[in-house]
This record gives structure tokens, sequence and C-alpha cells, in this order.
């Protein structure tokens, strides 16, 4: 039984608790009546099974009588009633297993084994556990008690009552999962997101509220601008909840489209000019989208994907504004359960998932980051997300609730470090970024010394956070505070906050409170809540749950249902697991299936497995996520094929269809996949395989030459996280796995001596060093010592130019 600590002041059962040692204590509970050894068995069972989240538990049982050590036997906890389950312990309990157990059930020895945390045993009407208190406090073996308790209670009384459904929880215990770890509650101002815009545009008409390179608007400019472009909007016949997609580079036109399509009435949808046509396609489809908002260069992808979409109509900015529309507030009438926008999201299937989310949920989110991100008038917030990441949403909008200012930064000046740091330190107060990215500019930063201006709030979201990194922050800017956000495009982004301003005293950086007018459950799969501190699906309750999946019922009822604990509310099932800490904060234990995230982006490995099986040639196909030193996270996708196929054309068959987060950086050929017992792929075998792969897969290389050629060299192998006998002259960075984050790496570590534009020009290691020597008429060595980066993360590949 994997012990788990917790404070929390809720008492599930009488008794009272007796030291036996400086590190043993018992725990004593009245039981009603005599039990057998069976349905002792059956309770302890289900007591553990619930308190470790799995359905088939090791222990140590000792029967009455028996001298000596315990036995090890397996208990599953199965069948449909308590009677069933009775019935399977009292056979399971002569299956002798490994002896391997920390928690042991059976008549007392008068100590507790080396590797024992609990010993349970029913003595007469008392139920005694003995447990060490390094392992649990006596709180928390009140609850488990009480557990025992309830499980006894319904063997007794209820033996043909569903057991699964039944949960051991106390009254008490419930409540504070229900109601005091629930998100604190907000009055949220009965008004959308635009209208509460347009009263700060009377408010602070001249203020600046957008900025992007040398352009500004007022909130005044911005607004009539949004106007203008919703009342073509409405012109061309868009009703209420229409859907309106949005195809252009982060700038201010796509601020003010994102404005107008609020203020008309429609649903914003965003979707990103470089996106294969494929896939541009796929999303106006499934969206029943009918009008895209667009702008010159944006539309070369969208050209060829509405040639199939007789149906959809694009809008030109440049040509709306131009045109004669009024500039006044439009004052549709919107409903605080309206539809706001659809993300889209990879799909296990194949077909991408479009998120629907609304209104309310969406103000709810934003003032749960106003809040805990203390943005106030002045503000400065950062728009550094990519469109089709939610969190750009917030970025973008936020600000303008309060008086602040949006500053979006361009996509050349987040590959560009330095110009990064610059814009943060030119007059930023908060942005938001992936762990790998924080990771990049931390270490820029630590070898180019430099403050942040007055950024005084960082979120780092999409990744796990890990302590290391956290180390190294407050070591470098101690008054900064940094924010662990955790939540999903189904919930409106964010439902959990960690805000810190020192390092979290736990090895793993807790995923924090739930936010504002949130609920979060730990549950079973019966949706019953976990014990707490045990782990179980995490799900998500009120206003922060979206609506469902667009045009996709069958995907919508699998994960989106009503509350059973809160009639009149939606539920939604993530698929992620993790559990309560002591101090009422959720951590993260990992996925229920095969989705991940790499770099922030949400991707469904089953979605990047079917288009792989798609390409000529391919008979089976597995992807698999790998994590490299100083790489990070990144796919490996495995094939078999009668011969081995050209890695160029399979890459270019998955980018027609995919976007460039979703490509894996390696494809190796193998004759035939390995496989389980039970003929499924091994996955767990290509995922080891995947960790021993040498990153360039090359046997033979020519060594650097020159001194020039060694030193990238060196770099280029730190940063690739490979040996530097992997990496010769004829080495090509980006097929050799390097991504746009380990390029900005590489260009840090260099030195600058080099830009991104340059890397990705000559990218093979010759080439490269002998542009750099032709930079110089005596090109001195890059650096003396090439210092070790530590916790890389991937980015998106980028592809040869």
């Amino acid at each position: 039984m994997a012990p788990t600590d917790s404070r929390q002041r809720v008492h599930s059962a009488s008794g009272s608790a007796t030291a036996l040692a400086s590190d043993v204590a018992e725990h004593e509970v009245a039981v009603a009546r005599e039990f057998t050894v069976q349905e002792i068995l059956a309770a302890h069972a289900k007591v553990i099974a619930a308190v470790q989240g799995e359905q088939e538990v090791l222990t140590g049982f000792l029967p009455d009588g028996d001298a000596g050590e315990p036995l090890s036997c397996l208990l599953k906890v199965g069948g449909r009633s308590w009677r069933d389950l009775v019935e399977s312990a009292g056979r399971a309990a002569a299956e002798v297993a490994e002896p391997v157990f920390d928690v042991v059930l059976g008549a007392y020895q008068g100590h507790l084994p080396e590797g024992v945390a609990l010993w349970v045993s029913l003595e007469g009407g008392t139920l005694r556990l003995r447990y060490r208190t390094d392992a649990y406090d006596a709180d928390h073996m009140a609850r488990i008690g009480g557990y025992y308790l309830s499980a006894l209670r319904m063997i007794a009384t209820e033996p043909d009552a569903e057991h699964a459904v039944h949960s051991l929880l106390s009254a008490e215990e419930l409540d504070l999962q229900f109601n005091g770890l629930a998100g604190p509650e907000r009055e949220l101002p009965d008004r959308r997101f635009h209208e509460l815009f347009e009263e700060q545009v009377r408010r602070t008409p001249d203020a600046v509220a957008a900025i992007h390179g040398d352009r500004r608007w007022t909130y005044a400019e911005l607004n009539r601008r949004a106007n203008r472009i919703g009342r073509a909007l409405l012109a061309a016949g868009l009703s209420d909840e229409d859907v309106v997609a949005v195809v252009t580079e982060r700038n201010l036109d796509w601020m003010a489209s994102v404005l107008a399509i609020f203020k008309s009435g429609g649903a914003y949808l965003p979707i990103e000019p470089h996106f294969p046509a494929d896939r541009v396609a796929t999303m106006l489809g499934r969206a029943g989208c009918g009008l895209v908002l667009t702008e010159p260069g944006s539309t070369g992808t969208l050209d060829e994907a509405v040639k199939t979409l007789p149906g959809v109509r694009k809008l030109h900015i440049e040509g709306i504004c131009a045109e004669p529309y009024d500039d006044h507030d439009l004052g549709v009438r919107v409903a605080h359960d309206a539809l706001a926008y659809v993300y889209f999201t990879s799909g296990s299937t194949g077909e991408p998932k479009g998120v629907m989310c609304e209104q309310a949920g969406m103000v709810n989110h934003l003032y749960a980051k106003i809040d805990d991100l203390e943005i106030t008038e002045g503000s400065v917030v950062a728009q550094i997300a990519p469109q089709c990441f939610d969190i750009s949403l917030w970025q973008l909008v936020s600000a303008l609730l309060v008086g602040g200012r949006t500053l979006i930064v361009e996509q050349s000046a987040v590959l560009d470090v330095q110009r990064f740091v610059e814009l943060v330190a030119g007059g930023v107060d908060v942005m938001q970024v992936v762990p790998s990215y924080l990771e990049v500019v931390l270490s820029h930063l630590e070898e180019h010394p430099g403050d942040l201006g007055r950024l005084r709030c960082v979120s780092a979201t999409g990744e796990a956070l890990k302590k290391e990194l956290t180390e190294r922050w407050f070591a470098a800017f101690p008054h900064i505070k940094l924010v662990n956000a955790y939540g999903l495009t189904e919930t409106c982004d964010d439902t959990n906050h960690e805000v810190m301003d020192r390092v979290p005293e736990r090895d793993r950086v807790p995923l924090g409170r739930a936010v504002n007018n949130v609920s979060v459950y730990v549950v079973d799969e019966n949706l019953n809540p976990v014990p707490l501190g045990s782990p179980g699906e995490i799900v998500f309750s009120g206003v922060c749950v979206g609506r469902g999946y667009i045009n996709d019922p069958e995907r919508t009822a699998a994960a989106f249902l009503t509350d059973p604990h809160r009639p009149g509310r939606r539920l939604y099932r993530s698929g992620d697991f993790g559990r309560w800490l002591p101090e009422g904060k959720l951590e993260f234990l990992g996925r229920r299936d095969a989705q991940v995230k790499i770099r922030g982006f949400r991707i469904e490995i089953g979605e990047i497995e079917n288009r792989l099986l798609g390409a000529a040639g391919v008979r089976d196909a597995a992807v698999v996520v790998a994590e490299w030193p100083d790489r990070g996270r990144t796919l490996v996708a495995f094939y078999s094929a009668p011969a081995e196929l050209p890695a160029a054309e399979l890459l270019a068959h998955l980018s027609l269809t995919l976007p460039e987060y979703m490509v894996p950086s390696h494809l190796h050929w193998l004759e035939r996949l390995p496989l389980t017992a039970n003929s499924k792929i091994d996955k767990k075998a290509l995922a080891v395989l995947a960790a021993s792969l040498r990153a360039d897969g090359q046997d033979v290389v020519e060594p650097p030459r020159t001194p020039t050629e060694r030193e990238v060299a060196a770099a280029w192998a730190e940063v690739l996280g490979v040996t530097p006998a992997e990496v010769g002259r004829s080495s090509h960075f980006f097929d050799s796995g390097g991504t746009s984050l380990s390029a900005v790496r590489l260009v840090v570590k260099l030195r600058r001596v080099v830009s991104l534009k340059e890397l990705i020009r000559y990218p093979v290691l010759a080439e490269l060093a002998a542009f750099i020597e032709g930079q110089r008429d005596d090109p001195p060595l890059l650096s003396g010592t090439l210092r070790s980066e530590c916790d890389g993360a991937t980015n998106r590949s980028l592809r040869r130019p």
C-alpha cells in the first residue's frame, strides 16, 4: 500500500490513537459484530484498493493461529455485489505471490516488520490499525479506520448491493472534497467579455490597449476597428453562435477580429495560416464554418482548403476597413451560455476535436488570471502563444478588462532569445510560457546576466514544471513570482494555479488550488471521490466546463457528463490522473490514455499513427514519447514495411495533414514491430528502444577538422544530448533531431555568432562552420568552455527550407 500523508482535519471514524513506540502508533475502532475471515479479507481488499487506486492489491496475510511470516496474497476487487466480493476474497486468500507488501492483515505479532507500514487486525470487537508515524498521521488513520467500518457495515447489512458504486468516504470527507477544495466563489458580472471591454473603452478611451511592433492602438481605436469588422460580419449574414474562423498572423487585426466576432454574437475559431490545407479544411468543415476573416499573405493553404468547401466565404480585413461601416458599438445581445469559441485539439481517431466553450466560462477564466496573476490597470501582458494554443486567448484579451495593455510578441522575437528578453525587460509585467521555453530564457540569462525590468509574474503551463527549474528561477529572480498553471481546453483553459514566491518544499511542483468558481474532483471509475491523498481521475465541474466537441456527439457523450454530485452542472472527464495533497493542492500523476503534451500542445498519439499508416508502403506504425538527456520530450515514430522507406517522403506525407508540432522528429524502420503476449504492439519495448537510439542514427561520421568545426560540434552535441563522436562534418542539424527550440539553444550556446535564420540556411555542420569563419578574418574560438544545459524540452520541428 502506497502510504500517503494527509493533514486535513477530517475525522471519518470514532476511535483512539495510542503510541506504541517512537515510530509506531495504534488506532482503535469499535466493530458492531463478529466477521468471518472472508468478510474481513473482502473489506480489507476494498479499502486498500480504494487507497491505492487499484483493482488488484498485494497484501500480507496471516491467518488466525498461524505464526511466522505473513503470506503474500493477491486480492482482486471484482464481482458485482458485496457478497461476490466476499466470495472472491476467500478464494484469493490461497493465492501466494511474491513476498512483497507493505500492509498486513491478520493476528498482530507484536512489531511491524521492516518494510511494513500498516498492520490491520480484528481482535474481538475492536479493529486495530498499527502504523508507522513516518508514513501516516492520526487523521489519515482515522479516515482509513472509517473506510473499514463502512465496508464491514455494507457487508453485514446490504450484501447484495453493488459495492462499486458505494463510497467508503464519510460525510465530512465528502463535504471537504466537494466544497472545501473547490475554488473560491467569485461573483461574475452579468455581462459578456466584449461588453466589459466596451465599459473599459468608455473609462479610458485614449489609453494604449495593444502594441505590435511599431504599431499601437488605443482602446478607442481598437474598439472602432472591431466594430467595423463586426458590422461586416453581420452584413455577411452572421447569426447567433455561427462559427467564424480567423486566419491571420498574430497582429493587431487578429485582435480586432476576435473582438468583432464576440461583439457580433459569433464564435471564434483560430486557424494558423501555416497549417496544412487538409487540416484547415477539416477544421472548417467539422465546425460548420461559413465565414473566414483573413489578410493578404495568410491565404495560401486557406485558398486550397476552401476549394473543397464551396459554402465558405473569405472576408479580407483590409477590404472591410476600407468600407464605410459604422464604428459604434453593435449592441448585439449575447447570452451568458452562448458559444464563445472553438479550439481544435488532436484526436485519437485521426480527426481533430473542436472544443466548444461558452461566454461565462471564458469570462470566469479571464478573471481567474486577473486575480491570481495580479493584472491591474496599466499592467502589460505579453501575448506569446500561437493562435491554435488556447492560452493565446487570455494572453490576448485579459488586460483589456482592467485597463491594461497587450504586447503581441511576434514569432521571430520568440525564436530570438536575446530579442525576446529585451522586449520583456522593456516593459512587460506578466507573461506565460511553456516550461521548455522558460528554461531556454533562463539559460540565456544565466550566460548573459541581466534583469527583466518590471516583470513581476511568470506563468508556466502546458508541460510539467520541474522543481529544478523553479530552483534555478528563484536563485536568479527571487522577486518574480512563478505560477504553475494547469487546465485543459475543455475547461476553458487553466483551472488550477500554484502561485509561488519561493521554491516548493515537495519534490514535485503541485498543480495548486482550483481557481474561482471551479470544482475539481479526484474520482474512481464510477465518479465517486477517492480517499484524500489517493490516486484517481481528475474531473471538473462548474462554469469552466465546455459544451462538448462540435458536431461530434459520440466523443462528447464519452467525456462530457452530468455531474452526479451537483445536479444541473456539467462534468468533464479529463483522463488525467492525480491526487490531493495534504495542503489541499492538486498533484498530477499522469495520463489515462495515449494523449501527451509536448511543448504545451496536446497530442493524441493515435492521430499521428493513423496518418503514418496512410503512407504508401507502411504496414504498421507506432509513436512513442522519448525522454532524451538535455532534449526533453520528443516524438519518435516506428513503422514496419517490406523495406526501409525514405524518411523525407514519410515526413512530407505527415506534414501535408499534421501541424509541425505533431510531426515526429525521428522515424525508424523495423522489419516488424514488437508485440505483447496478446498480439498488441508493445509500446513499452518501443519506448525502451527509443530511449536508447542515437539522435542522428549514423554509424560512421567524418570527424570535425578545424577548430571552429570542433567547437560547433561540441555545442551541437550538448544541445541535442548526444556524444561528440556522433556529430560529424556532414551532420544535418534538423535531420539529427534538431527542433526550433534546440536551434535557439544552439544559437545561444554559440554566443550568437550566427542567427537562427543563418542556422536554418546552413544546417550542415561543415557549412555552418565555414559560414562562421567567413564572417571573420581571424576567427577565434567560439568560447573557452561550453556550459552544459539541463532539463531541455522539445519544440516543433524545423524542416529543411
